[in-house]
């Protein structure tokens, strides 16, 4: 017997929550990624439970409970409770009725083998017991245990239902896929054959996968397989995976944390702000790197105009197109120039000089000085302003 041994699990907050429903004869189940990343070691952030109970029913028992009650997707079965702060997604046992790829219109199910059905990966439809407990209704403890990412019953039938399963499928195995054993074979066939799918989804969907996929301590193997299956190109018209790879090793060998942003520079292609819906902010930063990554901008430089987190990933690109690891003395020189002021401004070149020579004097001192590593004083650079020649 398997058991969930996790704070979460027996904190006052959830014991609240389950004993609302159990109390009120129902089930209480908790479900999906914090029985997964429990049962593995992972971080847990959110709490979901499935029950038997409809929502209305749910309302009701948390309203007698004294718990606050929002019926967040009601349609669907959801309501969020919150127990000491804390946000329980409450969901009733659902079965699919009829599906388009995008939306599915589900009723609600009476059995906990009913709902593990309608779910994506074997992993993800491991259910917890009040009392830690596991029930495991489709094989995923072993899937589990091999770190196997597979669809549930057949993956063509599964990503037909929301195609969105596609992009599931290559961030649950960027996140939890064993890398020495590779991504399922059948479940990436699955995934080339229906790529066509894709254009039915939004591409505020598209994005939030991406960001995540991106975002795991190792997105290469991941990608890799999106581009054999094609999956890649349809996303981002002339991305290439092969830069990724070396860019991860350059990361982890310069303690550089995950940074989606980052990673999508060195998949490059066309359109990316657009097709993944990036914000502007996003947006900018990523055009900034594509340009720098193949400029010479010295690394002090490039941390005194951009700061020390833009220069060291702008480092880092340039590192993985070169093949090569960071080196510590360009690291050391873009933060010691993201900490670099200029010593002068404007009003210390007033009255000698005013409108368009002010501002190509302070240019040409600035130059001087971060030719000079920032090593010249305000005298110097006063001196170099007003002198052209």
């Amino acid at each position: 017997m398997t058991q969930v041994l996790a704070p979460w699990l027996t904190a006052p907050a959830s014991r609240a929550v389950c004993d609302m429903l159990t109390g009120g004869g129902h089930q209480a189940w908790f479900v999906g990624g914090c029985v997964r990343n429990a049962l593995i070691g992972a971080p847990v952030s959110d709490l979901d439970i499935a029950t038997e109970a409809r929502p209305d029913r749910v309302m009701a028992l948390a309203a007698a409970a004294g718990l606050r009650a929002i019926p967040t997707g009601i349609n669907h079965g959801t309501v969020t409770v919150l127990s000491d702060s804390q946000p329980f997604e409450i969901t009733t046992f659902r079965r699919d009725v009829e599906t388009d790829g995008r939306h599915a219109v589900v009723a609600f199910a009476d059995t906990l083998n009913d709902d593990a059905q309608r779910r994506d990966f074997t992993m993800n439809a491991l259910y917890a017991a009040p009392d830690g407990t596991v029930t495991d209704p489709v094989g995923g403890l072993a899937d589990l245990a091999l770190r196997h990412v597979r669809f549930i019953n057949d993956p063509a039938q599964r990503i037909r239902e929301d195609y969105l399963r596609i992009l599931r499928f290559f961030r649950f195995s960027a996140w939890y896929a064993d890398p020495d054993h590779g991504i399922d074979a059948e479940g990436l066939a699955a995934c080339a054959e229906h790529a066509d799918g894709l254009e039915a989804l939004s591409k505020e969907r598209i994005g939030h996968e991406m960001r995540k996929l991106l975002s795991a301590p190792d997105p290469a193997p991941a990608v890799a397989a999106m581009t054999v299956s094609g999956v890649l190109l349809r996303l981002l018209p002339g991305a290439g995976s092969h830069l990724v790879t070396v860019l991860v090793h350059v990361e982890e060998v310069a303690g550089l944390t995950p940074d989606p942003i980052r990673r999508l520079a060195a998949l490059g292609g066309q359109d990316v702000a657009e097709n993944l819906r990036l914000s502007r902010d996003e947006a900018l930063r990523f055009d900034l790197l594509r340009r720098a990554m193949e400029e010479e901008t010295g690394p002090g430089e490039l941390g005194y105009r951009h700061g020390d987190r833009v220069a060291l990933d702008i480092l880092a690109l340039r590192a993985a197109l070169m093949g090569r690891e960071m080196d510590p003395d360009r690291i050391a020189a873009a933060r010691r120039g993201a900490q670099q002021k200029l010593p002068i401004a404007a009003a210390d070149l007033m009255p000698d000089l005013q409108g368009p020579a002010l501002g190509a004097g302070l240019k040409r001192a600035e130059a001087a000085w971060i030719a000079a590593d920032f090593e010249p004083g305000s005298d110097t650079l006063i001196r170099i302003a007003k002198n052209p020649g």
